[in-house]
C-alpha cells in the first residue's frame, strides 16, 4: 500500500500574518522560510492547515527518487550530523527499516515509518537553499494566478530539486 505524502514548503515570511496563520505554521514546524516539511495527505487536518496557510506556503506529492535526494542530501540527525546508510539501518532496525536511506524512503512511502513521530532520531524538518535560478513567478500569488504559492501537485519535485 503506497501512502501520498506531501511535501510542504515554507517561502514567506511572518511579516503580517494572521495569529491563525502563525498558528497553523507553527504546527506544522514551518518556523522559516525555506524549511521543507513531510506529511502523510491523509493526516486528520491536514487538508484544513494547508487551507490556512496556502499564502505563506507551497506544496504536493513528493516522488520516490526526490523523497531519496531529499535525505542522502538534507535529511540530518538529532546530532545534526547528515543522515547515512549506517545511521539508518542501525538506529531504526527496531521500526523494521533496512536498506539504509532508500529503506527509510520505501517505509515513508509504504507508511510503516512516519518522519514526524520518529523526531527523536530524524529531523523532520528539512533546511532548504532558495531555489537556484531564482523564482521564475512572483512568491506573492497562487500557482493558479501565475505564481508559486498554493498547491502544486507533482511539479513541487522540481523544485525541490532546484533548492536542494
Amino acid at each position: 500500500m503506497t501512502v501520498e505524502l506531501y511535501a510542504i514548503i515554507r517561502l514567506r515570511g511572518l511579516a503580517d500574518a494572521p495569529p491563525d496563520v502563525e498558528h497553523a505554521l507553527k504546527l506544522l514546524r514551518l518556523h522559516k522560510k525555506y524549511h521543507l516539511v513531510i506529511y502523510p495527505s491523509d493526516l486528520p487536518g491536514l487538508k484544513g492547515m494547508l487551507e490556512t496557510v496556502k499564502d505563506w506556503v507551497t506544496w504536493g506529492e513528493i516522488s520516490r527518487e526526490t523523497l531519496v535526494e531529499l535525505l542522502r542530501r538534507r535529511g540530518r540527525t538529532i546530532g545534526g550530523r547528515k543522515l547515512t546508510d549506517e545511521y539508518v539501518n542501525e538506529k531504526l532496525k527496531h521500526l523494521g527499516v533496512a536498506g539504509g536511506v532508500e529503506g527509510l524512503a520505501d517505509a515513508l512511502l509504504e507508511g510503516r515509518v512516519r518522519l514526524h513521530e520518529i523526531d527523536n532520531l530524524v529531523k523532520p524538518v528539512f533546511r532548504m537553499h532558495p531555489p537556484r535560478g531564482g523564482f521564475k513567478r512572483s512568491i506573492k500569488k497562487s500557482v493558479g494566478s501565475g505564481g508559486e504559492l498554493g498547491y502544486r501537485g507533482k511539479a513541487i519535485n522540481d523544485l525541490i530539486m532546484k533548492m536542494i
